[in-house]
């Protein structure tokens, strides 16, 4: 949580090319190794949005960047959580990261069929995607709802 809103907070501050925005997320990442290191397991930074981003990985003939394809898996997986999935999307385009399939350069059917998949991956760790994972309407319809696709 420390780590989420300490790049929230500095989301202003983070822009391309400023060693300044590099030494913030830096200091993120370190935060996040840490609390992986207290708990023994990278439980606490890695969910449902890095399933979906490995099975980017596994399905898209060139996947995005790791970081941007988790981003826009929060943004659906938070839909899905009934969190505030809107405010993690306009964060995430503050500091001009992509919030859609398009703007990572991947076609639509590869979002839904990650989003069908992603439950796959890791399935000792249980999320909000289920022991079944997603229909494809039901990704589809998440897709669409949040905009990424």
């Amino acid at each position: 949580m420390m780590t989420a809103k300490m790049t929230i907070k500095s989301a202003d501050a983070i822009k391309e090319g400023l060693t300044e925005s590099a030494g913030l997320v830096v200091k993120a990442l370190i935060s996040s190794g840490i609390a992986i290191s207290i708990a023994g397991t990278s439980r606490p930074a890695s969910g449902s949005e890095h399933k979906f981003s490995h099975a980017l990985d596994i399905i898209a003939p060139k996947p995005a960047l790791h970081g941007e394809q988790c981003g826009v898996g929060t943004i659906m997986m938070m839909f899905l959580h009934g969190g505030d999935w809107k405010f993690i999307r306009d964060t995430l385009k503050i500091i001009k990261a992509p919030t859609t399939a398009k703007e990572m350069g991947i076609k639509p059917e590869y979002i839904i069929e990650a989003l069908k998949i992603a439950h796959t991956i890791r399935s000792e760790r249980y999320t909000i995607l289920g022991d079944r994972g997603l229909t494809e309407e039901a990704a589809e319809s998440l897709a669409v709802k949040t905009g990424v696709i």
